[in-house]
């Protein structure tokens, strides 16, 4: 009995390198002339190192920005450069159309349950585990957000139930997050197209706290965020975090000895730290002001506060700039 049949990306074979090419690929060179100003792969470090992991295999850890884009733009230049198609993780909560999960799982896409019961959220989280073990085991590529949903505000912070899923039938932690050999990205979108409707959930949120999206926002979300202007967008790609654990732990044997939570902890300030080391910093002139006014019209709310929507979108593109200087001046970790 296939454990993973309703989590596994299908198996299409050789089918899927011929889709990539010449459907695939084409239409997303057009999104790219489109919808951007420029899509740009770059690195942090070692370029020779971080092409090795790409060669052996790499779990690509990014913050996340877009529902469909963050992993496809990331896909897109691996494939073409490297000639790899890594596989990707998406939550069940996204399959608003019957066609989705078939594209998805198609394209090398599993599933993430987010929907289940509480009892069976522990069940789901060892079969997703086992099921990336898997892919490991057998040095495939892989992309993940270092959180469930998009960070509204921009202030990427790792959760530390991702590495606890990841995790958690392990019996050695650090051994364990060394296998699946992590290798932090940095997304940088110079405008980001949903920012409109992040700052409406926002405010949503704030005047109701049991608010929660509907299929058909993070419907509308997925359009905007495919069709929408984004201006220059870089990828930056770190070398795997492992040689870092090694020298954490050869020079603090007592990290070894901390609780599970402390050592969850102290693997998220690493991969944050990456993370914000590569952000791409654009620059904002007074250009961006009027940008931001443009924003604020296009959200329609009965009760519209418009200060607070206005100092959320502010916010969201300040962040990356804050956590950047914070990490660079950050020698700690």
């Amino acid at each position: 009995m296939n454990r993973f049949k309703n989590i596994q990306a299908y198996r299409v074979g050789w089918i899927l390198p011929l889709v990539d090419f010449f459907i695939i690929c084409p239409i997303l060179l057009v999104m790219r002339r489109k919808t951007t100003k420029g899509l740009e792969l770059r690195f942090l470090g070692d370029k020779h190192a971080i092409e090795q992991d790409i060669r052996n295999g790499a779990f690509f850890m990014t913050n996340h920005r877009d529902i469909i884009m963050d992993a496809t733009w990331l896909t897109f230049m691996l494939r073409t450069r490297y000639f790899i198609h890594p596989y990707f993780g998406i939550g069940n909560n996204l399959f608003g159309k019957w066609w989705i999960e078939f594209v998805v799982r198609f394209l090398r896409g599993f599933v993430v349950i987010r929907n289940s019961g509480f009892h069976e959220q522990r069940e789901n989280a060892i079969t997703l585990s086992q099921y990336i073990r898997h892919l490991r085991k057998r040095h495939k590529s892989i992309w993940l957000a270092q959180r469930e949903g998009r960070a509204k505000d921009g202030n990427d912070i790792t959760q530390p139930g991702v590495l606890k899923m990841l995790t958690i039938d392990a019996e050695n932690f650090f051994e364990s997050i060394k296998e699946l050999n992590i290798c932090p990205v940095s997304i940088s979108y110079e405008y980001d197209p949903c920012d409109y409707l992040k700052a409406r959930e926002m405010q949503l949120k704030r005047d109701n706290p049991k608010w929660r999206k509907s299929r058909k926002d993070d419907l509308v979300s997925m359009k905007v965020g495919i069709n929408g202007q984004k201006g220059r967008i870089v990828y930056r790609l770190t070398p795997s975090i492992n040689h870092e654990i090694d020298q954490a732990l050869a020079a603090h044997p007592e990290l070894r000895e901390m609780t599970h939570n402390e050592q969850i902890q102290f693997v998220c300030q690493l991969i944050d730290r990456h993370i914000h080391l590569g952000y791409e910093i654009y620059e904002r002139g007074t250009a961006f002001d009027a940008y931001i006014e443009e924003r604020l019209n296009m959200i329609h709310l009965s009760n519209k506060d418009t200060d607070y929507l206005r100092e959320r979108l502010y916010e969201m593109y300040n962040y990356p700039v804050e956590n950047h200087n914070k990490a660079k001046n950050n020698t700690n970790i």
